[in-house]
């Protein structure tokens, strides 16, 4: 039993960075164009593409962290925001990259 159980450790310690490595290599990029979902689907509450507060808290020079935005757009905030939890890593990802980049609009 013993040998069996530092064979799986092994195993793990192993193979394991090599499986992330592997994970990440593979990961589809996003495909998403997220202005465009800004637009339609955000833009009920987060008003001006995330620029200004509505219904929901304006984006554009949030304090919150990555980890907190991440977390809100998997899981949605009772009452308030639905989870969007079938979108991609890289997808959510790629909509925390736009909120950071979002500047007030010149015009």
């Amino acid at each position: 039993m013993r040998v069996i159980r530092f064979l799986i450790t092994l195993l793990v310690m192993v193979a394991g960075p090599r499986l992330a490595t592997a994970q990440q290599a593979t990961a589809t990029p996003s495909v998403i164009d997220v202005p465009q979902l800004f637009a339609g689907t955000c833009g009920w509450c987060h008003s001006d593409g995330g620029r200004a507060p509505g219904k929901g808290p304006q984006l554009m020079n949030t304090v919150r962290t990555d980890d907190f935005i991440r977390f809100r757009i998997r899981h949605g905030k009772e009452g308030a925001m639905p989870a969007f939890a079938a979108l991609s890593d890289a997808d959510v990802d790629a909509i925390i990259k736009y909120i950071r980049s979002l500047k007030p609009e010149q015009g």
